[in-house]
This record gives structure tokens, C-alpha cells and sequence, in this order.
């Protein structure tokens, strides 16, 4: 299919005012000139754009064109990750938001300085690092792939075009353009789905004859209360497991944790999580409804009757170009939809690894620096993790089936983090060296499992796609296996190369084969249980924090009221004093430094207050290893 001038207008329009966001803000109110205003836009924003930001973040192009093929392959069952949302949602708004908020950080990795010491938090950010540099090079390059093979849009033009507009972007106007520019690329996004949904339940007779020709077919799923782990979907791993994906995504991820903390107030980047909730349930729907609608099209309208797709996601790209076919600027809205997913994705790690650079290697290391240099360190960073993303594309469209472990090393780390930030928010007694060991063990346990689910799988023989089938394909194509695995919102890109090809013919796993076979739902809550377990019991014997030497501020507050049940003398040991403290409700300077410069006017235990030094960041004293943030002044 070729696009016609109105298309390629529609694609033009999208691009033009992402930069225009990013050239406004770049030119007006403060002109991004301090490092707030460029990282946290001034923490100022309301709970609305910073929602549909959060939405947008994950919602990458992969999981546009993924979800949909996974409904086509395997019925609706996917849906039930739905049920995991409330509570993915709401323990981040209750469990970390008041801790990261009060603390008045920038960077996620900041709690971990104060929690244990700098060498936790180095270590955390460079996981980070590793993890998004690998990521946003793929996310990048893999749907440009899918498009080229399809559309014949040009490849490196689209890698190009997005990778350029986004640094642009992101370069010039900061955090503030970047929350902007997802909420008009969310809009688009919608837009885009919605309009392929209409269309193609109108060409096959409405919603109400899909959805019953899907249910004659068993494409609609029921409730599959098999407790077994290691079926890839069932009520359980999808409801539960997809709790612990949502928290190492929307918890402890610093992509989204930024957002919160650029909020004007606690309950403002609160209600931002609640309405997160309603969001991702319409997206899942219309993706879930596409996947249904591309089915049954493809049963009264053979998609490709000559010749099979490589891959499901070139056929939800086929579906949608011979159901928009006829109707000119659809087609261009529908790219403008995937482009918009994988703008929203990058720009995010692009600002995310900016922010995590300045504020965890460059600033420690420069306390002298002013704040001018650093604003402009901050965008040169900006600059050059968007040149290093084209790079990435680039390498990524080298590595052929070796990419498919770059893809898998992303869902292994989000489980491991997410650990050792519960680590340190629920276990006073966890010490540094704990710490270090929960998060390496964690970070082995993924790789062994995942490389191993990686490397049974490659090992598979796959089926050859036939119309309908439920038969994974083989591992050697590039996109089937990105775009079919990323099936969360940017989430665990191990959907299925952790898993084993399911043949009709597969003999039964057992013994590491069987371990190997782990559903990819539960990656998240086996490796960050594996941080906890590993982090408490290396602490035990290395001597435990004494609670008096931790800072309350780094405690959950629901910690006290968890260990409510416990007789005094043991909820003392369990939980330092003052590990609740008074709600901060705004960002005004009053809330900031009320005592001695210390956020929220808590003292540190055991210290006495200490004169300020400008451009310090952490002060540390003889004694136990406590440490206070000391807030700049922007």
C-alpha cells in the first residue's frame, strides 16, 4: 500500500508540533535555565498531563502492534492483566510516592544514598543505565522495521525522523515538553486505535457480530484459576504476577517516578496515579478490541491470501492498511499512532538516563558546580542520549537473533530494582552489604532464568504461521519476537523468549527446562523476592542497621501500621521511631527547609543540625551511616 499526500500530511503534522511543544517551552517562562525547571519543570504540573504522561511513557509502538496479535493468536485471556491495574497502581501511591515526595529527590537512586550508602546507589544507577540504553535502541528501530516491511515507509528515515525530533524535543524544552508532548501523542495514540477499531467492526457486520463470531471460535477466555506458575497465562499470573511488572514500572522505574516528583504536590502526583488507572484499562480495551476486530476481518478477508507474514505484527500492520485502505489520512493517523507510541517511550529515557547522569555521577563528583553549567550539562546529556539512541538503532539492526537477548536483558532488571527499593523501605535491618548482595543475586537469578528460557526456546523448532493459529513462531525473526513479546505496557520484554515454543508436539519439561519455563508474568515478583530474601539474610549476618541509625524518612509509613499487631518491644526493633512522618502537601519553601535545611524539618537521628554548604548535596558526618539531603536552591 503507498500513502497518498494527505497521509504523509497527517505523519508531517504529528512531528512539527512535538518539536513546536519542545521549541515553546524552550522559549518561554523560565527557558529552561535552572535544573529543576529542565528536569522536574519546575515542579509545577497537574495531576492530568502528568496521568496521561505516565500512560504514555510505556505505551510504546511495540505494545501498539503487540497486544493486538496476542488476542488474534490466543483469545482474550491477555485481558484478565487488567485486573492486576488497581493494585499496581494504588501501592505505588501509597507505598513509594510519599517516600520519594517527602524526600524531595531527583533522582530515584538518591533514596538509595540515604537508605544505605553511595555505593548502593551507584550501583542501582548503573543497572538503570544499562537497562534503558539497550531498551530505547530497540524500541526505536523494531517498529520502523515492521512499518518498512509492510508499508515500504523507509526504514532509516523513520529511525531518523523520530530519533531526531524526539532530542530536539527533549533537548530543548525539558521535562515540561516532554509531559506535553505525551499527552498530544496519547490523544494520537487513541485516535489512531480508535479509528481502526470502528472501521473494521463496520466492514464485518459491528462489535456484536465480532465479538460472537470470537466466542464461537474460543477466542473469548474464561477464568483459568490454574495456580501453576509456569503456564504462560492463567487468572493468577496475569492478576497477580502483573501486580509486581505494574510496581517495577510504575514504583520504583525512574521514567515515572520523575513524573510524580514534578507534581506540585503529594496529592496532586497521587491523584496523577489514580487517574493512571481508568487510562490503562481503555487503552487495554481498545488494543484487546483491535486483536478481536483483526481476527474476525481476517477470517471473512484473507489478509495476505497468497503468503503468510513473517510475522503477527506485520499482519496487524496488514490489517490495518487494507482496512483504512480506502479511506485516505487514516492510514497516515495510524502511523502517526505507532510513531507516537515509540516518541513517548524514548523521549521518556532520554530525560530519565539525563536526569540519573547529572544528579547520581556528575554532581557528587562536582558539588562546586553552578547552576547554570549544570543546566547546560543537563541538556548536552539530553543531546548525547539521543545521538546514542540512533547509535543503538543502528547496532540493533546488526545483531540479528542476538538481539533477541539485548531484548530480554530489559525485563530482567525491572524485578531486581524493584526489590531492593522494598528492601530498603520494609526491612530496617538491611545494611548496605545486604543491599549490594540482594541486588546482584536478584540480577543473577533473572539472567539465569531468563538467558535459559531464552536459549531452550531458540533451541525449539517453531511452526510455520498458519491463518488463526495458536502455535508460537520461530525465534528468528526479528520483529515477530519484539513485538509479540512486549506485550505489557513497556514491560517485561521476555513475553515469550523466556518461555518454551509451544508445539503441538513439545514433549514434557522437566528439571531446568521446567525451571526455565517460568511464566514471564512472574519474572518481576521471583527476582525481587530474590533481592529481599538474599538482602535480609546477608544483613542478619553482617550484622543488622540498628533502627536508631536509620533515617525514618527513608521508611514506609505503612511500615508502623503493618507491624501494628506485634507486641511494643518487637515493633520497636522492627521500625525506627518517626518512621511516619508529616504529610508535605506542597512545594513551597516552607515545606522545604522549616529546620536547618533538612526536607519536612526532620532531624536525623543521632545528629545535631549542621550549617549548609552550597552546591554539597549529601552531607556526611563521623558516626553511623546516615545521611541527609540537603535541597539546593534552584
Amino acid at each position: 500500500m503507498t500513502f497518498t499526500v494527505l497521509d504523509y500530511s497527517i505523519f508531517a503534522l504529528l512531528l512539527v508540533l512535538s518539536s513546536a511543544i519542545g521549541l515553546f517551552y524552550a522559549l518561554s517562562g523560565n527557558r529552561q535555565r535552572t535544573v529543576q525547571e529542565f528536569l522536574l519543570a519546575n515542579r509545577n504540573m497537574g495531576c492530568l498531563p502528568v496521568a496521561l504522561s505516565l500512560l504514555a511513557t510505556f505505551q510504546s509502538a511495540v505494545a501498539i502492534l503487540g497486544v493486538p496479535s496476542e488476542i488474534y493468536r490466543f483469545g482474550t485471556e491477555y485481558w484478565f492483566l487488567g485486573c492486576s491495574y488497581f493494585l499496581g497502581l494504588l501501592i505505588p501511591a501509597h507505598v513509594f510516592i510519599p517516600v520519594f515526595y517527602r524526600l524531595r529527590i531527583t533522582s530515584t537512586y538518591e533514596y538509595l544514598e540515604l537508605r544505605f550508602n553511595k555505593t548502593v546507589r551507584i550501583f542501582g544507577t548503573i543497572t538503570f543505565i544499562f537497562q534503558m540504553v539497550i531498551y530505547m535502541g530497540v524500541v526505536l528501530y523494531a517498529p520502523a522495521l515492521a512499518l518498512n516491511a509492510v508499508t515500504g515507509f523507509d526504514l532509516w528515515s523513520a529511525v531518523l525522523t523520530m530519533g531526531l525530533v524526539c532530542t530536539l524535543y527533549t533537548t530543548l524544552g525539558g521535562l515540561k515538553a516532554v509531559i506535553w508532548t505525551d499527552v498530544f501523542q496519547t490523544l494520537v495514540m487513541l485516535a489512531g486505535q480508535l479509528a481502526v477499531i470502528v472501521v473494521g467492526a463496520g466492514r464485518v457486520g459491528g462489535m456484536a457480530h465480532v465479538w460472537h463470531l470470537a466466542e464461537r471460535e474460543g477466542k473469548i477466555s474464561g477464568i483459568d484459576l490454574d495456580p501453576d506458575p509456569f503456564q504462560r497465562h492463567t487468572f493468577w499470573t496475569l492478576a497477580v504476577g502483573g501486580i509486581f511488572m505494574m510496581l517495577s514500572l510504575y514504583g520504583v522505574n525512574q521514567a515515572q517516578v520523575q513524573r510524580y516528583l514534578s507534581a506540585r504536590s503529594e496529592r496532586e502526583a497521587k491523584l496523577s496515579c489514580y487517574a493512571v488507572f481508568p487510562c490503562q484499562q481503555l487503552v487495554l480495551c481498545l488494543s484487546c478490541l483491535t486483536g478481536l476486530v483483526m481476527f474476525v476481518y481476517d477470517r471473512q478477508h484473507p489478509l495476505v491470501p497468497n503468503q503468510r507474514p513473517s510475522s503477527y505484527d506485520q499482519l496487524v500492520l496488514h490489517f490495518v492498511m487494507d482496512v483504512l485502505r480506502d479511506l485516505p489520512g487514516l492510514p497516515g493517523l495510524f502511523v502517526a499512532c505507532l510513531f507516537s507510541g515509540s516518541l513517548s517511550t524514548i523521549s521518556s529515557a532520554f530525560n530519565s538516563l539525563a536526569t540519573v547522569t547529572m544528579e547520581d555521577l556528575v554532581r557528587p563528583r562536582c558539588p562546586g558546580l553552578s547552576e547554570s553549567r549544570a543546566t547546560m550539562l543537563s541538556k548536552l546529556l539530553a543531546l548525547c542520549y539521543g545521538l546514542l539512541c540512533l547509535g543503538m538503532a543502528y547496532i540493533s539492526s546488526m545483531l540479528g537473533p542476538v538481539l533477541q537477548a539485548a531484548i530480554s536483558i530489559f525485563g530482567m532488571v525491572g524485578g531486581p530494582l524493584l526489590g531492593l527499593f522494598c528492601l530498603g523501605m520494609f526491612f530496617p535491618c538491611a545494611n548496605s552489604t545486604g543491599a549490594v548482595a540482594g541486588l546482584l543475586a536478584g540480577l543473577a537469578m533473572a539472567f539465569w532464568v531468563g538467558i535459559g528460557g531464552l536459549l531452550q526456546g531458540m533451541g525449539g523448532t517453531g511452526a510455520p504461521l498458519q491463518s488463526n493459529s495458536t502455535v508460537l513462531p520461530a525465534m528468528g525473526n526479528l520483529t515477530t519476537e519484539l513485538a509479540t513479546t512486549l506485550l505489557p505496557p513497556m514491560g517485561n520484554l521476555t513475553t515469550a523468549l523466556a518461555t518454551p515454543l509451544l508445539t503441538p508436539t513439545a514433549a514434557p519439561l522437566r528439571g531446568l527446562q521446567r525451571f526455565y519455563s517460568l511464566s514471564y508474568m512472574w519474572y518481576s515478583a521471583h527476582n525481587s523476592t530474590t533481592v529481599i530474601l538474599v538482602g535480609v539474610l546477608v544483613s542478619l549476618l553482617t550484622g543488622p542497621t540498628p533502627p536508631h541509625t536509620v533515617d525514618p524518612r527513608t521508611i514506609s509509613p505503612l511500615l508502623p501500621r503493618l507491624l501494628c499487631c506485634l507486641p511494643h518491644k518487637y515493633r520497636q526493633r522492627l521500625c525506627p521511631e518517626g518512621c511516619d512522618p508529616p504529610q508535605d502537601t506542597n512545594h513551597s519553601d516552607s515545606a522545604v527547609k522549616p529546620k536547618g535545611g533538612i526536607p519536612n524539618g526532620l532531624p536525623r537521628p543521632g545528629q545535631e543540625e549542621e550549617q549548609e554548604g552550597e552546591g554539597q548535596g549529601y552531607i556526611r558526618t563521623a558516626g553511623p551511616p546516615v545521611y541527609a539531603l540537603q535541597e539546593t536552591s534552584f
